[in-house]
């Protein structure tokens, strides 16, 4: 796995599920990890607690990622304190869920301000922190390029703007040697769609391994794209779905 000693990352969305997932596993690599929260702060501060146990500085800031102040104030806030910013993971999200003609435009507007508005202004806000050798890595989803169940509409739209933000801007960045990919998890295992859910079975039956994901895996994905042996990586998409896309 790859050695972080002496980076620093930053995690959005990451007092719960994935996030705080990816969090603790930068930490464990050696990394010191500042999250942003939107709403719990005990969840927070349990997860900064987490990277201290690693023996690496933590840090948790409030900001709401549907906010775009907040979002930009964050990350200018986590290149101050620490310095520099090698990681940046764009993780926090939603999941909207009903037919089209029942979801409202207030669901819309913040649904695209999380998953596509604050991932643009968080990478533009980070790049003015880091140096060469820079990280940012995106958290999708495997809905972005196959949809197999209907109610979805939004969340794959959202999530699918992220294919074309990470190819763009790992051109925009390559002179730079700053790299820039996508992680697309599928059915993982979180407060947000427990394995033990009414409709997991269905998830469960859609993947050709036949189980849901962990939080480690998906952390995993990420780590890897972190860290010196995905140094030639960019521009790419890495989906983590237990084979639902084959």
């Amino acid at each position: 796995m790859s050695d972080l000693t002496g980076k620093t990352a930053l995690v959005t969305g990451a007092s719960r599920g994935i996030g705080a997932a990816i969090a603790a596993r930068l930490a464990e690599l050696g990394a010191d990890v500042a999250i942003t929260y939107a709403q719990s702060k005990e969840r927070a501060d349990d997860v900064v607690q987490r990277i201290a146990a690693h023996g690496r500085r933590g840090l948790a800031v409030r900001a709401d990622s549907a906010a775009a102040d907040e979002v930009v104030s964050a990350v200018d806030q986590v290149g101050g304190e620490f310095g520099r910013l090698d990681i940046l993971v764009n993780n926090a999200g939603i999941f909207p869920y009903g037919p089209i003609g029942e979801v409202p435009v207030t669901e819309v507007d913040r649904t695209l301000n999380i998953h596509v508005r604050a991932v643009y202004l968080a990478s533009q806000a980070a790049i003015r922190h880091m140096s060469g050798g820079g990280r940012i890595i995106s958290i999708g989803s495997n809905l972005a390029e196959r949809v197999p169940f209907p109610g979805v509409t939004l969340y794959a739209m959202s999530k699918a703007a992220l294919l074309g933000f990470t190819r763009g801007l790992a051109r925009d960045l390559g002179g730079r040697d700053i790299t820039v990919n996508l992680v697309q998890p599928g059915s993982t295992d979180t407060d947000m769609n427990p394995a033990r859910a009414d409709g997991a079975d269905e998830q469960r039956a859609l993947t050709a391994l036949g189980r849901y994901a962990d939080t480690g895996e998906i952390a995993d994905a990420v780590a890897f794209l972190a860290g010196r042996a995905a140094s030639n990586i960019t521009g790419s998409v890495l989906t983590v779905d237990g084979g639902t896309n084959a």
